[in-house]
């Protein structure tokens, strides 16, 4: 039992360092070709997916995983790059949504072969079709219980 528990905890360090390896990788790759980090890529992901390039900052906090406050410092430097806008929410006043510039549109156009060659390159290029299929398993177990 204690040996099973010792491995299921390397297996947990395991996959920990294997995250913190690809994102660290990503963020050099999209720092180095595109000019900004990875969790700016993320919300420009995002925004693009969302209809009209708009998000409500509440909303994109949960998809992201971030604080609400974590969120707006991170959208204000992005804003200051000009890739999003702010935008009240017209039915609550407390609301803001994010909204994806054209300028914001390009950037995010330019960096996702930089992103996908990335995830390629330190993630998906090192499993082969078997390893795929059994990690889809187990992450879809995972997430069943989110």
């Amino acid at each position: 039992m204690v040996n099973t528990q010792i491995k299921d905890l390397e297996l947990w360090r395991d996959f920990l360092r294997a995250h913190a390896h690809v994102s660290s990788s990503l963020e050099d790759d999209l720092r180095s070709r595109a000019g900004f980090p990875l969790t700016w890529y993320d919300v420009l992901f995002h925004l693009s997916d969302a209809p009209g390039g708009k998000m409500r900052l509440q909303d994109l906090a949960d998809k992201l995983l971030f604080s609400r406050s974590g969120l707006t410092r991170l959208v204000d430097r992005i804003e200051q790059a000009g890739f999003v806008e702010r935008e009240p929410d017209p039915n609550d006043r407390r609301g803001v949504s994010a909204v994806l510039t054209t300028a914001g549109r390009r950037a995010f156009r330019r960096a996702v072969p930089t992103h996908r060659k990335g995830v390629d390159n330190h993630f998906l290029g090192t499993l082969n079709a078997s390893d795929k299929k059994a990690l889809r398993s187990a992450l879809k177990k995972v997430l069943a219980e989110a």
